[in-house]
């Protein structure tokens, strides 16, 4: 998937302008949100397994290299294939030659974030293989001119039922439906006779366990099994090399935490372990099981300060309490995370100099902090990236500059109080009786949207000489 993430201030315009993808949007804040919340009050005590989540992550974190070797060994000894990608378009390639070494005509496949970072898709159909996506959400953008998804979790959110009967009408040429349940079914008789004529199934991996050398996949749909489990012969697992855990006991704290933190679920209406390919008395699972383990950019983090970062078990809570997502979706970031986890993850993997906006595409509240189940300190990472930004002086002339002003003055007590009773007056000028200014000289991008509050009364410290010493210690 091409990087797009230098047009974050363009697309952003247009998203909040589009109605539509306003009116679309409202369905994170108004059902995901509360469901999160209403799922995580079942747990006795939610902080503690959070708590033990974290640890769990950072032990398989801090020794990366002894559980990948060890799950390398397992999933060997089960018959499955282990292959390394140092990056995407290499692990793209494994998945090419997998294919054309066993023949492979059509490619059934299960939603994989992974998969986007390869371009997966682009790649196969260039060597003359048939992809069909067989998550709902997934097809409905392939047949939408390969649509990149939105969201990581629910990939259409962006769009409406009813943009989405205009397509499946153009697309299945069939009569208009607008009653979902007869959508579904209609989607349902296009994908099954491909998942029943599928040579191989492509599918992610939430976790890998190294104990037992399988493949744990969460979805709601139950298609990842028709793509693992029958009919293909062939089963390729691409997910990235972080997603290792120690033992089954590991995952099930996991377990716990995922539906609730994803879509408000106590658990996924679908869930998978998948160990080797099928053994001799078996009815089914796929004759040959491959593993591709994907790099790209993952172990450049690890004992740096943005290692929390590979906690990250790809929910999405931390998109759904975004302010700035909930107005802008997820296309505006330009790749294949959006949010404050995308934020992150894309400067780190494409490079910082490619995605100049994104540390600054968050209010730092620290809603995504709070949510987040490994605890990742989100808004500490994006400061982190945007002082590498001034470092590298990849920030414009003029903020860098203003950036020093101020510094200058805020290191100089005697120089930054009467500057500071200077600006309050003229702001406060400026809001007049409504204390409101729409229109803010040098601050355009905060105004053309919103009236900025002005101060109103002498400064903090003009008050504290008049009234604060007054107080009498006791």
């Amino acid at each position: 998937m091409q990087v797009q993430s230098m047009h974050f201030k363009a697309r952003s315009g247009q998203k909040l302008a589009d109605v539509r993808l306003q009116q679309n949007l409202k369905v994170l804040s108004q059902r995901w949100t509360v469901g999160r919340t209403n799922a995580i009050a079942e747990l006795d005590d939610f902080e503690a397994t959070r708590d033990e989540a974290v640890e769990r992550r950072n032990r398989a974190l801090a020794n990366l290299d002894v559980w990948l070797e060890r799950f390398e060994a397992q999933a060997t000894a089960r018959g499955a294939t282990v292959l390394w990608a140092e990056t995407p378009e290499d692990a793209s390639k494994l998945v090419v030659e997998i294919a054309r070494r066993h023949e492979v005509a059509k490619v059934t496949k299960s939603k994989s974030m992974v998969s986007e970072e390869m371009a997966l898709n682009r790649h196969l159909e260039a060597a003359g293989v048939k992809v069909v996506e067989t998550d709902l959400g997934e097809y409905i953008l392939q047949i939408n001119d390969n649509e990149p998804p939105s969201h990581i979790v629910a990939p259409v959110v962006h769009k409406s039922k009813d943009e989405v009967s205009d397509l499946f009408a153009r697309v299945h040429k069939r009569p208009r439906l607008t009653d979902i349940p007869q959508m579904t079914r209609e989607a349902r008789e296009f994908l099954r006779p491909q998942f029943l004529s599928s040579d191989m199934g492509v599918s992610g991996g939430n976790f890998l366990i190294a104990e037992t050398g399988s493949v744990a996949v969460f979805t709601n749909e139950g298609n990842e099994g028709m793509c693992t489990v029958l009919p293909p012969k062939v089963h390729v697992v691409v997910t990235g090399i972080e997603k290792v855990i120690p033992t089954l006991e590991d995952l099930a704290t996991m377990a716990r935490l995922l539906p609730r933190s994803a879509t408000g679920q106590s658990i996924s209406n679908y869930f998978s372990i998948l160990t080797g390919p099928r053994a001799p008395g078996e009815q089914d699972g796929p004759e040959h099981m491959y593993f591709v383990l994907v790099d790209g950019g993952r172990t450049g983090l690890l004992g740096g300060e943005f290692q929390d970062m590979l906690r990250c078990i790809r929910c999405g809570a931390c998109m759904n309490h975004c302010p700035v997502y909930q107005k802008i979706g997820g296309h505006t970031y330009g790749w294949v995370y959006p949010g404050p986890m995308g934020s992150v993850l894309t400067p780190s993997y494409v490079g910082l100099e490619k995605t100049l906006d994104l540390p600054q595409a968050a209010t730092l509240c620290g809603e995504c902090h709070v949510v987040c189940p490994m605890k990742i300190p989100l808004p500490d990472l994006l400061r982190k990236l945007r002082e590498r930004q001034f470092e590298r002086g990849l920030r414009p002339w003029r903020e860098r500059l203003g950036m020093a002003a101020w510094a200058f003055a805020a290191r100089r007590p005697a120089v930054y109080r009467p500057l500071a009773r200077i600006g309050a007056r003229v702001l406060g000028w400026m809001g007049g009786d409504a204390h409101r200014i729409s229109s803010l000289p040098g601050g355009s991008g905060w105004s053309l949207y919103r009236d900025m509050p002005s101060p109103v009364g002498p400064t903090f410290k003009e008050r504290w000489a008049k009234q604060g010493r007054r107080t009498t210690p006791r």
